[in-house]
């Protein structure tokens, strides 16, 4: 029977860096011998999702199933790293809990500004008024985590150095965490 897995739950703006680094860090995790899934809050979205849409409502059911998921992936050995920009306090809470003790929230610090920069899906750009231009942190709200375990700064930090600290932390919490141990 596999050991129990982790959930490492990757949180921030729009383009903070969530997905870039959670495959980055993947990969390091794999190569240590542990089975990894990323899941990617726009790509599950479009699977298990495609009806709701971007209320409160909608995020946090959204994010209650992507929690879901993660649990039955860790509880069978995977590392899951998410990628979800979990505007909410309420979310982010309801995932730990769904999740349990085999959870480490990490929030992406990163300035609007650097986020702008950063727009490849051209979504700070949409004029005010169109479907779907609702923005997290500009025009919807973004809740600033209130007790992540791990804050990394991705406007200072390429991905590479972030899913050092990421492992880093995760290793240096081998007593909850056996990410780093066989």
């Amino acid at each position: 029977m596999p050991s129990e897995g982790w959930v490492v739950w990757i949180e921030g703006l729009p383009c903070s860096g969530k997905t870039t680094l959670a495959r980055t860090a993947g990969p390091r995790l794999s190569a240590l011998g542990r089975p990894v899934e990323v899941l990617d809050g726009d790509e599950v979205r479009k699977l298990f999702s495609p009806e709701l849409g971007f209320s409160r409502k909608d995020r946090e059911t959204h994010a209650r199933r992507v929690s879901y998921v993660a649990r039955m992936l860790a509880r069978h050995g995977v590392y899951v790293l998410v990628a979800m920009i979990t505007p909410y306090e309420t979310s982010r809470q309801a995932a730990r809990s769904t999740v349990g003790d085999r959870f480490t929230e990490v929030w992406l610090r990163c300035p609007i500004e650097v986020c702008r920069s950063r727009d490849t899906k051209g979504l700070y750009r949409r004029p005010a008024g169109t479907a779907g231009a609702r923005v997290t942190g500009v025009d919807d709200p973004f809740e600033e985590p209130l007790a992540p375990e791990l804050v990394l700064d991705t406007s200072v930090d390429p991905a590479t150095v972030c899913a050092e600290k990421l492992l880093a932390y995760l290793a240096g919490h081998a007593t909850q965490s056996p990410v780093l141990a066989k």
